[in-house]
């Protein structure tokens, strides 16, 4: 008798897919409206625009590898990530605090980089071994 393995959607799941998607619709925001985001964030739109991309390329990979990537390995990289959007985000209000010019670019470079370092973590990590892929007992493959 053969089993039927089902992928079963947790909490986690449904994070890693909204994490992707926020990426991806804060891209189209950062490319459709770059000249005036770049201007109140005292950045070149290019940067802007540059930024966008990263961030669609990163979150069409992350939404593209939900299904064969651990959740446990999307929860690490969404902690790091995350955690350096924060300091990126304090560096740069400190900056602009100071009469600094460049905190809005620091804030904008860290979400063109961090983007796709968590892209290529996530590409880079070993596939999860879903359960549909071991042999059930008493069938030949």
């Amino acid at each position: 008798m053969a089993r039927v393995v089902t992928s079963r959607v947790t909490r986690r799941t449904v994070g890693a897919v909204a994490d992707g998607a926020f990426k991806v619709v804060l891209a189209v925001l950062y490319i459709a409206a770059a000249a005036p985001l770049g201007r109140w964030l005292g950045t070149p739109a290019w940067l802007m625009v540059v930024s966008g991309l990263a961030l669609l390329i990163g979150g069409g990979i992350e939404l593209g590898y939900t299904r064969s990537r651990s959740m446990r390995t999307y929860t690490q990289l969404m902690i790091a990530y995350d955690a350096g959007w924060v300091l990126a985000a304090l560096a740069g209000l400190l900056m602009a605090w100071q009469g600094r010019s460049a905190g809005g670019e620091v804030w904008m470079g860290y979400q063109t980089a961090a983007p796709l370092a968590f892209a290529a973590l996530l590409v880079a990590a070993a596939p999860v071994r879903m359960a549909s892929d071991t042999p059930v007992r008493g069938t030949a493959r």
